[in-house]
């Protein structure tokens, strides 16, 4: 992947220029346009890894040049805006792409936000995702290998909470109670098994948090159970 080009398109040259030196401390490639016509340009001429996009650009903006570019490009897509509106980001996400991050920029949250989506797009490059993979937001599973990743991290899991994670995915937007759970997943009746159900929930919980102060993904519905 470090092979291909990183490809960084705003219409200021300070900006331009300190993400390039973001990404040539990491040891990226990476072109540089002020306006996303000469970026449609490069994209015919050179193998992208990701993009680096501005939102307001004078001439055609940031969520055009996105539509435009998912009409054949799959590479990543990182908006960047001073925008912080929720409308923004949805807009621009909904146009097609993949992350988000506002100005002025942390680098070190920058350069992992690039990181991950770099990893994801290498995992997924040339699967057939809609088949193989199921995905809530940053968590995806792979059902063919078994693996989970949270963010463009590999997590790994017990086959029992892997089983857990896949049903309630299968299952997005429902709540599951306890015995629902534990006869999918344990292939038995439910008798009194309420604390293995919920210690192998709590242990997964755990492992899909991103960092100590995010939620999980699983949520506890009171008196109900668990969905995703």
């Amino acid at each position: 992947m470090l092979d291909d080009y990183i490809l960084i398109v705003d219409d200021d040259r300070d900006i331009r220029n300190l993400l390039g030196i973001y990404l040539e401390n990491e040891g990226y490639k990476f072109i540089k346009c002020d306006n996303a016509n000469t970026a449609l340009e490069v994209l015919k001429e050179y193998r992208v890894a990701l993009i680096l996009l501005d939102v307001m650009m004078p001439g055609m903006d940031g969520i055009e040049a996105c539509m435009r570019i998912r009409q054949s490009g799959k590479m990543p897509i990182i908006f960047m805006s001073a925008k912080v509106e929720d409308m923004d980001i949805v807009q621009g996400l909904m146009a097609g792409g993949d992350d988000y991050i506002t100005k002025p920029f942390n680098p070190i949250q920058l350069i992992s936000r690039v990181k991950a989506q770099l990893r994801r797009y290498k995992q997924y490059n040339g699967n057939d995702f809609s088949e193989n993979m199921l995905q809530y937001e940053d968590l995806i599973l792979n059902t063919n290998t078994k693996q989970t990743w949270v963010n463009g991290k590999e997590i790994r899991l017990t086959s029992k909470e892997y089983e857990i994670l896949e049903l309630l995915l299968r299952n997005k937007g429902n709540v599951l109670s306890i015995p629902q759970i534990y006869e999918n997943v344990w292939r038995e009746e439910f008798c009194h098994s309420e604390n293995t159900v919920m210690m192998h929930i709590a242990n997964l919980r755990n492992k899909l948090k991103n960092d100590e102060e995010s939620d999980s993904y699983i949520k506890n519905v009171w008196g109900r159970g668990y969905k995703i």
